[in-house]
């Protein structure tokens, strides 16, 4: 079943941001762009890259008005506690959320019931609260930074421009495509 359109329910959650414990509700993403960014746990190996990638292109999510909400089933003491001792951690300045109940990665149809743990799923999250893009890896693939803001900037455009979609490979400013009504009902 896909989770495009579904709507993110209600949720209240403990975060770890900017050297503070913060409470993050669906409230917090509506009238925004969010990236839910699941990863399996804190203190792995390939999670620290990826969460690093994402906080070196924080401040151009930010520009296009775009949150990063990255989530484990960890706590947020856990969260603190990996922030304090790992140099690539340190530098995520946006928030890390601690899903221990599993609400989120059961929302997001993420969570792996044996092991407690997440999938590496990464979901963008329209100003409506509503799914509109989502991938989910296997455990031992990271992710790409510069293609999910990629992505997020191409949704972007689409939701200001409905009469347009974006093909392959398009960056900002370059041409798009104007389906005809003839060819509306092949998409």
């Amino acid at each position: 079943m896909s989770l495009i359109n579904k709507e993110v329910n209600e949720f209240s959650v403990q975060s770890y941001q900017d050297g503070t414990f913060q409470t993050v509700t669906k409230d917090n993403i509506l009238g925004k762009w969010s990236v839910f960014f699941f990863y399996p746990a804190d203190f792995t190996f390939i999670c620290p890259t990826e969460l690093e990638d994402l906080a070196n292109k924080y401040d151009e999510f930010k520009a296009i008005g775009c949150e990063i909400y990255s989530v484990s089933t960890d706590s947020h003491f856990v969260h603190k506690a990996w922030h304090d001792a790992s140099d690539r951690i340190k530098k995520i300045q946006y928030p890390m959320l601690a899903d221990p109940t599993h609400v989120l990665a059961k929302d997001f149809d993420v969570l792996i019931e044996a092991d407690g743990m997440a999938e590496r799923g990464t979901f963008v999250v329209n100003p409506e609260g509503k799914i509109v893009a989502y991938e989910v890896n296997a455990g031992n693939v990271g992710r790409n930074a510069d293609e999910l803001l990629r992505k997020v900037q191409a949704l972007q455009f689409v939701a200001e421009h409905g009469d347009e979609v974006c093909p392959a490979k398009w960056q900002p400013g370059a041409e798009t495509l104007k389906p005809s009504l003839d060819l509306v009902g092949m998409l």
